[in-house]
């Protein structure tokens, strides 16, 4: 008996040219790819807390998608560009998770793809049912 597997898209340009989904689902496993703060027609805010909220509304569509829920949420990572984003980007995170408590990683990275993107973020969730 084989596992399920479905996956979502967000419409990024790039999932079609690089060759990943935005979100897979494998039984009740979903792994949410690393999702950068592009709003609709590309503009990306220069706040770091709305970078952030965009993330989690894009990351979190994904994982609705395929069935899950914030509560469903076992792990975050967020790759921040610069230290001086960590108090917004924590801020926004306990927004959403201060509850759920995810196990969670902030990586201060030398740069993302985009030099505007001051923050990108992934999540794993374990999803009831299948």
């Amino acid at each position: 008996m084989g596992t399920s597997r479905s996956r979502a898209s967000s419409g990024s340009p790039y999932e079609a040219t690089v060759g990943f989904a935005r979100a897979v689902r494998v039984g009740n496993h979903v792994a949410v790819s690393g999702t950068a703060p592009i709003g609709e027609n590309g503009q990306v805010s220069k706040d770091a807390g709305q970078q952030t909220r965009r993330c989690w509304e894009i990351a979190l569509g994904a994982l609705a998608e395929l069935g899950g829920r914030p509560e469903d949420v076992v792990r975050t990572r967020h790759y921040v560009t610069d230290l001086d984003v960590v108090d917004a980007v924590s801020a926004v995170h306990g927004e959403i998770f201060g509850d759920i408590r995810p196990a969670s990683t902030m990586v201060r990275v030398a740069g993302l793809v985009d030099e505007r993107w001051l923050v990108e973020v992934e999540l794993d969730a374990i999803v009831d049912g299948d």
